[in-house]
C-alpha cells in the first residue's frame, strides 16, 4: 500500500494533507422573544439517532414540549410517548442541517446549557423518562463534537437512571439503543450488549421476535461483536438481521443493504471472500432491479463488491469492476466529477493498478485526480498536496526521480505557502522529497531535509513517538552512505530501537532489521561488551523467525 488516503491523523509513512485545518463558519441561532430554544447537536453516530428541543424559561426550569401525565394512564404514556417522539424527529432534521454548518462552539455552548438546566431537574428528584430522553440527547450531542469525557460522565448518570426505570416507559428501547451505541463508541463493549439487549428484550414483548423494530439494536450488537472480535457470533447477528428483512419487506428490499454491507466487511476480515462476495454481490443485484444499472448506488455497491474480489486475489475481476464503477459514477447526474466518493474510487482502482505493475495506468487516474482538483478546488486545497504526492510516489516507483522530485518540490512550495514550515504537516512531503533525493545520491540535501523533519516532529509529537521514529529510519540511512561517525549513527539506532520495541512489538521485522544494524556498528567500533545483549536477542528471533529472516 502507498497511496495515501484524505482521512484526518497521523501514522507512521503517512502525513495526511487534510491536517490543515480550515476555520470554522459561525452560525448563530436568534429564537423568538419570550421563549429560549436551545438546540442540541447530536451527529455522528452509527445508528440514528433523535433530536431533541428543550424550552428554558426565566425560572430556569426543564419541560419537554409535551404534557406531562399520570404514569398510571396506559393511554395517556402511548400519547406522550408518540409526541414525545415526533418532537425529537422534528428537531433531528434541524439538527443535522446544523453539524452541516460545522458550529462547534456553539453546539458546545447549546449543550452545555441544557445540561445545566437537566442537572437542575435531576437535583430537585426529577429522574423520568423525559429528563432521561434530554440527558440521552445531550450525550449524543457531546458524541458528535468529540467530547467524549462529557460522555463518560453523562453514561454514568444515564446509566443510574434507566437501570430504575420500568421498561413500560415510552422511547426507552430508543435511548437504550442510543446508550450502547455511545458505549460501543467508547470501547465498552460489553455494557453496549448489555443495553442492546434489554433494548431487544422490550421490543420482543411488545412487537415479537420477528419484528423490523429489532432491527436497529440488531445492528448495533453486529458492530459491538465484530468490535470485540467475537466475529462469529456478530455474523449470527447480522444473518438474523437479514432474515427478519427478507421475510417482511421481501428480498429485494432496500434496507437489506446495510446488514448485507456489513456482513461481507466483516467476512473479508475473517477471510471468507467467497461469503463476503456472495453477501456484496446481493447488493449489486438488489440496486440494479430497483434503480437501474447506471444509478450511482451500483456504481458504489460495485466498489464494495471490487474490494472482495481483491481480498480473494482476483485482481483482474477488482479492476473491471472498479473501472466499470468509475464509469457509472463519472455518468450519474447525481454526482460532481470531483466528488470525494469519485476521487476515492480513483485512489483504490490507482493503487490496485501499481500493486499488479500496471503503473502507467495508475498514474494516469493519479493524473486525473490531480487536474479535477486544480480545476474545482484549487491548489490550496488540501487534497491537491494529497495528489501530487502520490503521483510523485508513483514516479518514484518507477524510478524516475527527476519527476518525482518536480512535483515534490511544487508540492513543498505550495504548503509552506498555505501553512507554514514548522508544521507537522509538511514533513510527510519534506521526507518523501529525503528520499527522492537520496535515490538522485543526492545526499547532502537529503540529509538536511531528515534533520529538519527529524526536529519538526520531535517538537509536535515527542522525542520517542513513531513519526520521529520514521524520520531516524531515513536519517540513519543516509548518515550511513555519507560515512558519518559510526558511533553517532549507533545512538541513532538504539534510540530508533526503544522506539519501534513500543510501537511494533519486540519481535516485530522492524526490530529485527534495526537490531541487526546495531550489530553492525558495534562490530566495527569493536564494543564486543555491549555488543552480547544485542547478538543473543537477534539469535533468538532469528530461530524464532528461521524461514523468514534472511541474513
Amino acid at each position: 500500500m502507498f497511496l495515501y488516503r484524505m482521512t484526518v491523523g497521523l501514522c507512521p509513512s503517512i502525513i495526511h494533507s487534510d491536517l490543515l485545518h480550515k476555520g470554522i463558519v459561525k452560525y448563530f441561532i436568534h429564537p423568538p422573544k419570550g421563549t429560549s430554544y436551545l438546540y442540541l447537536l447530536p451527529g455522528g453516530i452509527s445508528t440514528p439517532c433523535l433530536g431533541f428541543r428543550c424550552y428554558a424559561t426565566t425560572a430556569k426550569s426543564l419541560h419537554v414540549a409535551a404534557p406531562l401525565v399520570a404514569a398510571s394512564d396506559q393511554s395517556q404514556r402511548k400519547k406522550l410517548g408518540d409526541n414525545l417522539e415526533m418532537k425529537l424527529e422534528e428537531l433531528f432534521s434541524e439538527i443535522k442541517s446544523l453539524i452541516k454548518m460545522g458550529n462547534k462552539d456553539d453546539a458546545l455552548d447549546l449543550l452545555e446549557a441544557n445540561y445545566e438546566a437537566v442537572k437542575e431537574q435531576m437535583n430537585a428528584g426529577d429522574k423520568t423518562i423525559q429528563v432521561t430522553a434530554v440527558l440521552d440527547v445531550i450525550a449524543l450531542g457531546y458524541t458528535a463534537v468529540g467530547d467524549f469525557k462529557m460522555v463518560k460522565s453523562i453514561l454514568n448518570t444515564l446509566n443510574e437512571i434507566v437501570h430504575d426505570l420500568g421498561d413500560d416507559e415510552p422511547l426507552l428501547d430508543s435511548i437504550l439503543t442510543h446508550m450502547g451505541s455511545m458505549h460501543s463508541t467508547l470501547g465498552r463493549f460489553e455494557k453496549s450488549m448489555l443495553l442492546y439487549k434489554r433494548a431487544l428484550e422490550i421490543l420482543e414483548r411488545n412487537h415479537g421476535d420477528n419484528s423490523t423494530s429489532l432491527v436497529m439494536p440488531l445492528l448495533g450488537v453486529g458492530k459491538a461483536l465484530g468490535s470485540a472480535g467475537r466475529a462469529t457470533k456478530a455474523v449470527d447477528v447480522y444473518n438474523r438481521i437479514i432474515s427478519i428483512l427478507k421475510s417482511n419487506l421481501g428480498a429485494e428490499s432496500k434496507e437489506l443493504v446495510v446488514p448485507l454491507n456489513a456482513l461481507g466487511n466483516l467476512l473479508i476480515k475473517q477471510g471468507k471472500t467467497e461469503d463476503a462476495e456472495n453477501a456484496l454481490m446481493r447488493i449489486v443485484g438488489i440496486y440494479t432491479k430497483l434503480y437501474g444499472k447506471n444509478d450511482q448506488r451500483v456504481g458504489l455497491a460495485m466498489c464494495s463488491l471490487a474490494n472482495a474480489k481483491c481480498a480473494k486475489g482476483d485482481a483482474d475481476s477488482a479492476i473491471k469492476l472498479y473501472k466499470n464503477a468509475l464509469q457509472v459514477l463519472e455518468n450519474s447526474k447525481g454526482m460532481n466529477l470531483d466528488d470525494s466518493i469519485l476521487e476515492q474510487t480513483r485512489i483504490d482502482l490507482a493503487e490496485l493498478l501499481h500493486a499488479v505493475g500496471r503503473e502507467e495506468e495508475g498514474r494516469e487516474l493519479l493524473g486525473k485526480c490531480l487536474s479535477i482538483t486544480k480545476k474545482y478546488k484549487g491548489e490550496d486545497d488540501p487534497s491537491f498536496i494529497t495528489h501530487i504526492t502520490n503521483l510523485a510516489t508513483s514516479y518514484s516507483r518507477s524510478k524516475n526521480y527527476v519527476e518525482a522530485e518536480r512535483l515534490l518540490r511544487s508540492s513543498l512550495e505550495i504548503m509552506k505557502k498555505t501553512v507554514g514550515p514548522d508544521d507537522p504537516s509538511i514533513t510527510f512531503v519534506m521526507l518523501q522529497l529525503a528520499v527522492t533525493l537520496y535515490n538522485m545520491n543526492h545526499d547532502e540535501e537529503a540529509e538536511q531535509l531528515a534533520l529538519e523533519v527529524l526536529h519538526v516532529r520531535e517538537k509536535a509529537f515527542g522525542d520517542a513517538s513513531l513519526p520521529v521514529g520514521e524520520a531516524l529510519d531515513c536519517l540513519i540511512c543516509i548518515q550511513k552512505r555519507m560515512g558519518r561517525d559510526d558511533g553517532e549513527i549507533l545512538d541513532l539506532l538504539k534510540r530508533n530501537l526503544s522506539i519501534q520495541d513500543k510501537a511494533f512489538g519486540d519481535e516485530s521485522e522492524q526490530v529485527v532489521e534495526t537490531l541487526k544494524k546495531i550489530v553492525f556498528f558495534m562490530d566495527r567500533l569493536g564494543i564486543k561488551d555491549q555488543k552480547v545483549p544485542f547478538q543473543r536477542r537477534l539469535s533468538l528471533l532469528r530461530s524464532k523467525f528461521k524461514q523468514q529472516i534472511q541474513y
